[in-house]
């Protein structure tokens, strides 16, 4: 009996130890699978976040470039000009990009950088459109604006 006793106890130890051992694989192989999870998931946010910047900084170029096309029509208004002119025809599209540009500026940006783009964007057309005053700079009148929306897009930017 005691020699039955004796392997029914080594038999419990081995069978304990099997529990144990699986036990502790199996949370070994949890913790392992969702760490690699967490890992995937931070390099997916990683590589969404810069798609997102190269989204945004190609963004504020065109916005950039097609300002400077308008501030370059605005040096370059006639003091008469006609709808059939190549100046308005020009600046008619150049404009209409800039228009199109600024709405993109607030669909991927927060509020103050579209905000300063906007005001930007207000001032410029009220330049090209309807000029200065007599001695006034067109870059001296738009240097605040533009200044205040490149200031906000570089805050944002980081």
């Amino acid at each position: 009996m005691t020699a039955m006793s004796g392997q029914v106890w080594v038999s419990l130890i081995s069978l304990g130890g099997v529990v144990l051992g699986g036990s502790l694989s199996y949370l070994v192989q949890h913790r392992t699978q969702l760490s690699a999870e967490r890992a995937e998931q931070q390099r997916q946010q990683i590589a969404l976040s810069e798609a997102r910047r190269g989204e945004r900084l190609a963004l504020l170029e065109r916005f950039i470039e097609v300002g400077a096309e308008a501030e370059r029509s605005a040096f370059r208004r006639p003091s008469e000009w006609e709808d059939t002119d190549a100046w308005f025809l020009t600046t008619q599209d150049v404009m209409n990009r800039l228009w199109v540009a600024e709405r993109l500026i607030r669909i991927q940006f927060p509020l103050p950088v579209h905000d300063a783009a906007r005001a930007y964007f207000l001032d410029l057309n009220r330049t090209v459109w309807d000029g200065l005053p007599d001695g006034e700079s067109v870059r001296d009148h738009l240097e605040a604006n533009r200044l205040a929306f490149l200031d906000a897009a570089r805050a944002v930017m980081g």
